[in-house]
């Protein structure tokens, strides 16, 4: 993982530099009335307020990001598209869930004058490159869900300062996979694939170690290209190990045709298939057609009753708005997300004699980082030093259909555990 961040700052500082964009400034910066240590925005009255957001917006992944999208729109709808007496300009990069993806839309972003903030990405592989442009910019981001343990790692790289997020982090996810494949299923050997990205890499390796600990044993540990359609080397190699479960927290395309492929394999018959949050969309059931019925995967638990009271009124708000229920499993940490940023920008903005809007760029960083107690319809928001600022619901999901147009989170899939 090391040198995926250092190869993620040094893109960051090549895109800062071939944009002419200076790193955070050093000295402090005073606007009308505000004196900020590194930057000042000035909105004149009647002039937008800009901010920005970055997600997955094309690909067979599309479902995570414009879920996410979709769930900051309604946010923003709620106050009216207004924040602190100027409309809202709201601008959406495709991130692409991938390195290169992210580190074109942050630079579009940073190359924005007066960006208040950035929402999103989605995807940690996007954030890992996107984060330290932004910041470099001194553009703070909120990842809505970006899960790679890194990224709010007290070791974190300073780059990183600016970024914090309102989605759990996959070293509690990887803890509960292992947990219920040890304990649950009572599986005594694991096998798993990850596809290089910040998240699987992390994920699954957290779920193997925390497995190890368990006193369970890791036959396997593989890798695969997202790009990947024969799986049958990797698989047949596992087969091999007979291992109890297999455990791919993978994206769409390379985990359809890993459950596509399974059933070929001799020596899978009796190896449990289980996925990870990735997989709750429309896209799956479509990529992977009949394998997907009975197809088993971990996720944070999206029931009602694990949400917070204002849930529902979402869900409402959401299908009045788009036709449709929620596509993916994170619309609730997105929607928290820009509750979040709302709070801190109507805190920390200061208004002038004429009606101009100044918005001190540490100070909204530190106001984003000092949330506590925030009640979001994910759950409670506590933001730490590090940028974590929400807790880890777990919950199973088993889809019961292949059709794509039966996807609806709750039936299909539906949670069977806890």
């Amino acid at each position: 993982m090391t040198k995926r961040l250092t190869l993620g700052m040094s893109v960051s500082a090549a895109a800062i530099l071939a944009l002419g964009l200076a790193p955070v400034a050093q000295a402090a910066e005073t606007k009308g009335p505000v004196t900020d240590e590194i930057g000042v925005v000035e909105i004149p009255q009647g002039a937008p307020i800009v901010i920005g957001g970055y997600w997955t917006l094309s690909g067979p992944d599309t479902a995570l990001g414009l879920d996410q999208k979709r769930s900051v729109e309604i946010a923003f709808d709620e106050i009216g598209n207004e924040l602190v007496g100027h409309p809202i300009q709201f601008i959406a990069e495709d991130s692409q869930c991938n390195a290169e993806g992210g580190q074109v839309a942050a630079t579009k972003l940073a190359s924005i004058p007066d960006v208040v903030a950035v929402l999103g990405p989605d995807c940690s592989s996007s954030a890992t490159p996107g984060a330290p442009i932004l910041w470099n910019a001194g553009i703070v981001s909120i990842g809505t869900s970006t899960t790679a343990p890194s990224l709010t790692a007290a070791d974190r790289n300073a780059d990183y300062f600016g970024f914090l997020r309102t989605i759990y982090s996959d070293a509690d996810a990887g803890r509960f996979d292992a947990k219920y494949f040890y304990e649950e299923l009572q599986c005594p050997t694991l096998a798993t694939i990850h596809d290089g990205s910040p998240y699987a890499a992390q994920l699954a390796k957290t779920a193997a170690d925390n497995f190890r600990e368990l006193g369970g044993e890791v036959v396997a540990e593989e890798a695969v290209a997202p790009t990947d359609v024969d799986m049958r080397p990797v698989l047949t190699g596992i087969a091999a190990k007979s291992p109890c479960v297999l455990y791919y927290p993978i994206f769409v395309a390379a985990a359809a045709q890993i459950t596509r492929q399974t059933p070929d394999i001799p020596g899978l018959e009796n190896t449990k298939t289980i996925g990870s949050s990735a997989l709750m969309a429309p896209g799956f059931l479509e990529a992977a057609g009949s394998a997907a019925v009975d197809f088993v995967f971990t996720n944070v638990d999206t029931t009602p009753e694990a949400m917070g009271e204002q849930y529902p009124a979402f869900v409402e708000a959401y299908q009045a708005k788009f036709g449709e229920l929620p596509i993916q499993a994170f619309h609730a940490n997105a929607y928290d997300g820009a509750q979040v940023l709302i709070a801190a920008i109507e805190k920390g903005a200061v208004k002038g004699d004429d009606g101009t809007t100044y918005i001190g760029r540490q100070a909204l960083r530190d106001a984003l980082f000092a949330t506590k107690g925030h009640e979001g319809i994910s759950g409670q928001m506590n933001c730490d030093e590090h940028g974590q600022c929400a807790g880890f619901k777990f919950a199973v999901y088993r889809f019961t259909d292949g059709d794509p147009a039966t996807f609806n989170i709750g039936t299909n899939p539906e949670k069977i555990f806890p």
